[in-house]
């Protein structure tokens, strides 16, 4: 076969985490700042594809589309090289097998999040300065982060866990491919899916909220969005981490316990042996 089996990946996500939980802090934000800034390409690219598509093609094509350009953040990612913090919530696959320890993972986690935090606030700072922010764009990417920063905590909990149940199944499933190709569509049907159907990523909400703060210092950007005043005040620094705290923990759960645990579980007995 030309790809791996479920087995073949548990067993190559135990090998993954021991390399990752290796990793020298140098090299964790170097490579972290790089997933972060990888992460908020695409979403500007789905801010600029769906900036006005709704209403010619419809809401759903517009979701489905816009998903499906955010899906080169993660191509990105795993094809070029880059740490996600949110891909690494697969890592305790390799805790509970005992091929890499729990202190590693953690800090790995750190680092990780730390460095994502910085690529994606890097990113928004030159889309911000680049003035591509503006018009149309600028209004869809502050709607867009209104809309994040008003959604209520526990609804944005359980939308993170779905978002990186599928997230890290989309790096699961693209170590099973041989190819650059296999990869790709590997990464595709996840990402677009998890887009499409409005559940929350923290990395790409890095990126998504703040330049809706950097934009909403426009009067003309504000005054295109046409966004309810309640709505309107929820764009600051304090809305930012009421999403981001929620999602980051229900990116958490989706990833450990929905692929880590569960693929554990199923093939602990042949996990056993290694190292």
């Amino acid at each position: 076969m030309n790809f791996k089996t479920p087995v073949e990946l548990a067993k190559a996500a135990c090998a993954a985490a021991k390399t990752k939980s290796a990793w020298t802090v140098p090299q964790m934000l170097i490579m972290g700042i790089l997933a972060g800034a990888y992460i908020a390409f695409g979403g500007f690219l789905n801010t600029v594809v769906t900036q006005d598509l709704a209403k010619f093609a419809g809401v759903g094509v517009a979701k489905f589309l816009g998903g499906a350009v955010f899906s080169v953040g993660l191509m990105l990612v795993v094809i070029a090289g880059g740490e996600l913090f949110t891909g690494n919530c697969m890592m305790p696959l390799g805790a509970l097998s005992g091929c890499a320890p729990m202190s590693g993972i953690l800090r790995n986690w750190f680092w990780v999040y730390l460095a994502n935090f910085v690529g994606s606030i890097l990113v928004a700072v030159i889309i911000y300065l680049s003035g591509l922010a503006t018009g149309p764009v600028g209004a869809n990417a502050l709607k867009i982060a209104a809309a994040k920063m008003s959604l209520p905590m526990d609804q944005a909990f359980f939308r993170a866990i779905l978002c990186n149940w599928l997230v890290v199944l989309a790096v699961w499933m693209s170590m099973a491919a041989t190819d650059i190709i296999g990869k790709i569509f590997a990464i595709f049907f996840p990402i677009m899916a998890f887009v499409a159907s409005g559940f929350e990523h923290s990395i790409a909400n890095m990126y998504f909220m703040a330049i809706g703060i950097f934009v909403k210092g426009n009067e003309a950007v504000v005054s295109a969005a046409e966004l309810a005043p309640d709505k309107l005040a929820a764009v600051n620094w304090a809305g930012y981490m009421h999403n981001l705290v929620p999602v980051t923990i229900g990116n958490m759960v989706g990833g450990i316990l929905f692929v880590a645990v569960f693929y554990y579980l199923v093939f602990k007995h042949n996990l056993e042996k290694l190292d």
